[in-house]
């Protein structure tokens, strides 16, 4: 019994002792905080007075939708902390403000849309602005309040511990706004042309079988004539069929002979107005995107078009989304890291393992992606081989992604002032012939050929 109590009491003591440390730790961090000379936060990095001063006076801004807050730091002694609303005359008023402190920069997270409001507005007065990732900087636990948000903020871009997005100028920004819209008005329709199709093969209508296209001329004319109240005859898709065609009428009319309900002919003729009204604005936004075309984006997507893979309207989105400037990235490899397209790192112990890439920029990647399948189609081009060559390891998708990085690094050199030289599809060829010839030989013994044999001599001749 008694040694039973003299184990609680040194359970107890040793419990007053850890609190008694913990309160102690906790009375550091309160008075380090009023002191304002350095801040200790559990989970995170550590700023201390002692550490080089970048900016004496910064500010940092935690965004919401509705209410931004404001942190500036001038000097060692001087704190401001101030709050505004996200309309125009607020921050207009806050941007002022920060001109009047003669605030050297401003820091902020990259929250959704809403930081783009600030950002025009701090580009129109003058200020200097960084927009960080969220993921840069660690968040604080048991602490997470607007203002200690926008102080942290505000110490880590003073000591230079933040680094900056790409953002482009205005100019970029608005171009870029436009072939980003239609992009996306080209995958509507495509998607109402997918719908479409479903809907045919509801109706077992087989139009997809004889023709290439489901949307071309001809298909609209014959999906027309079988929608319409009149009766469908030979006669009547001979008039309508594009000469052009390898199936015949009597075909035709079999494979658009279906079960269709009134019902469904009203869904086809609303699903095929709704394609021809996406048509139509995306020829508008097209003649919109000509119209603010300027002369540095015309000649670098003419620059890249020369590239395998590389349509006018893929050139002009990756223009948009990396300028014609190659000089803000440094080399290649940092403009494949930033569009999401080069691999990831993932080494341990000395060894270099299978890293996944990053997300970067994802319109661009996606563009690449489909230049990439584009380039890979063509027998004659080096992307062809490079996609032959690593499909058999790797598969179809991580074969495409390593020909969508050729083709960027190759853009970076183009809008770099260099010239594009394909280096053909019997590249690979002139590597380990040798041991490549060795190797098809063993393949063809294996399959019972004999280089000395009469068999082998007749099969060659």
């Amino acid at each position: 019994m008694r040694q039973e109590l003299v184990r609680k009491s040194e359970r107890a003591s040793g419990t007053n002792r850890e609190m008694s440390s913990r309160q102690a730790t906790e009375r550091r961090m309160v008075k380090c905080d009023q002191n304002r000379s350095c801040a200790v936060i559990k989970g995170g990095p550590r700023v201390d007075a002692n550490m080089n001063v970048v900016y004496e006076r910064c500010c940092g801004i935690d965004v919401h939708k509705d209410e931004i807050a404001c942190y500036l730091i001038i000097g060692q002694k001087r704190f401001i902390t101030r709050r505004y609303g996200t309309l125009t005359k607020d921050l207009q008023e806050m941007a002022e403000w920060l001109k009047s402190e003669k605030c050297e920069m401003v820091a902020m997270e990259s929250t959704g849309s809403y930081w783009k409001p600030l950002y025009n507005v701090f580009e129109m007065s003058g200020i200097n602005a960084l927009i960080v990732n969220a993921q840069h900087m660690k968040a604080i636990p048991g602490r997470k309040t607007d203002k200690n948000d926008a102080r942290w903020i505000a110490k880590l871009v003073r000591h230079g511990l933040l680094k900056a997005s790409f953002i482009p100028d205005r100019e970029q920004r608005e171009y870029r706004e436009l072939t980003r819209y239609r992009n996306s008005r080209i995958e509507e329709r495509a998607r109402e042309k997918n719908r479409l199709q479903k809907m045919l093969e509801g109706a077992n209508i087989k139009l997809s079988s004889h023709v290439s296209k489901i949307m071309g001329v001809s298909s609209i004319r014959l999906l027309e004539l079988a929608m319409s109240d009149e009766e469908l005859t030979a006669e009547r898709i001979e008039q309508v069929r594009n000469g052009k065609c390898k199936s015949s009428a009597e075909e035709f009319l079999d494979a658009l002979t279906g079960v269709i309900t009134p019902l469904q002919r009203e869904l086809f003729a609303q699903v095929l107005k709704t394609i021809n009204e996406q048509s139509e604005q995306i020829e508008r936004i097209e003649a919109l995107i000509k119209k603010y075309t300027t002369e540095a984006y015309d000649e670098a997507a003419k620059a890249i078009e020369v590239i395998p893979g590389v349509g006018r309207i893929s050139a002009e989105q990756i223009v948009a989304e990396i300028g014609t400037d190659m000089s803000r990235f440094p080399t290649a490899g940092h403009l494949c890291a930033w569009a999401g397209v080069a691999p990831g790192n993932n080494e341990s112990a000395g060894k270099r393992k299978k890293g996944k890439s990053l997300k970067g920029n994802k319109t661009l990647k996606k563009t690449l992606t489909q230049c990439a399948n584009n380039a890979r189609n063509n027998k004659n081009t080096f992307f062809h081989a490079q996609f032959q060559r690593l499909v058999v390891r790797t598969g179809k998708n991580k074969a495409k992604g390593a020909v969508a990085h050729s083709i960027l690094i190759a853009i970076y050199h183009v809008l770099s002032g260099k010239q594009f030289v394909d280096l053909g599809a019997e590249y690979y060829a002139q590597f380990n012939r040798e041991k490549k010839i060795k190797s098809h030989l063993k393949q063809l013994q294996k399959l019972g050929w004999e280089p000395n044999s009469p068999d082998s001599a007749s099969q060659a001749s």
